[in-house]
């Protein structure tokens, strides 16, 4: 009963969300709960047509930046995750920790310091310091996914490898890689949700005149006297569409790359 009471409440805003796309403006502020009848798509026909292309700025910043990110993050944490666990000894479990570490940290704590050193090298207002900020803060979480998950591969996989002649290169990418893709599945939906969300980071990093991701579009599209709210539900649900496909698509190895692991080693 308390279960589903909870699910009632969280229920409450999406649905709130979710009818007011399809309903005129005047009714939104009149009766923002009630169902859309008759509905309408103009305010999603709306949010696609501005003449500032708002809304298709925005998807193609937030596309670059998480997809460039979550790329990057998922080689980089899958390479770190395997060596510590293969190199073993006390030096990598300190490594590890060291990296588990920052996880406790939030970004907001960082972010003045990470802005003055992107100032130094020339990066501030720029994509590449934006996906460079995301790589160096995510990068703790995708080599704990992946080390987890590592520890069930048999070594002896790659021991044949070798043995048959295959470098170390050659033995992570031919042999191991392959092997990750439930943990890789978890690694892009957690990194690619978490990016695709992110809203103060985009903010501060790519200013507010250089750079426009998603989130930062819904905020731009509130004007400071009035705002278009058909339009702001419209683009959120838009907003979360491509995200939602990405999940769809990568699910079914959602579970076993979070699981895989915990039983052994």
């Amino acid at each position: 009963m308390v279960a589903l009471a909870t699910s009632v409440l969280f229920f409450v805003p999406l649905y709130v969300a979710l009818v007011n796309v399809f309903k005129d403006g005047p009714k939104i502020s009149e009766s923002p709960a009630s169902l859309p009848i008759p509905p309408t798509l103009d305010n999603v026909r709306s949010v696609l047509t501005r003449p500032d292309r708002l809304f298709w700025v925005s998807l193609t910043n937030s596309v670059v930046i998480t997809g460039l990110s979550i790329i990057i993050l998922t080689v980089l944490s899958a390479m770190l995750g395997h060596y510590l666990v293969r190199a073993g000894g006390r030096w990598s479990r300190v490594v590890m920790l060291l990296l588990l570490s920052g996880l406790m940290i939030p970004p907001q704590v960082i972010l003045l310091p990470i802005t003055r050193v992107l100032q130094t090298l020339h990066l501030m207002t720029t994509v590449q310091g934006l996906v460079l900020f995301n790589v160096g803060y995510y990068v703790p979480f995708g080599v704990f996914v992946f080390a987890g998950f590592m520890r069930s591969i048999p070594v002896e996989l790659e021991e044949a490898a070798a043995i048959d002649g295959a470098g170390r290169a050659t033995v992570f990418w031919r042999v191991v890689f392959p092997l990750l893709r439930p943990a890789s599945a978890s690694v892009l939906i957690f990194l690619g949700v978490w990016i695709w969300n992110d809203f103060l980071n985009p903010l501060i990093i790519l200013g507010p005149g250089q750079g426009t991701t998603i989130t930062t579009g819904i905020y731009r599209s509130i004007g400071q006297y009035q705002a278009d709210f058909g339009g702001v539900f419209a683009m959120m649900l838009l907003a979360t569409l491509p995200v939602l496909v990405f999940y769809l698509f990568l699910q079914r190895h959602f579970v076993k790359g979070l699981t895989g692991g915990a039983t052994k080693g």
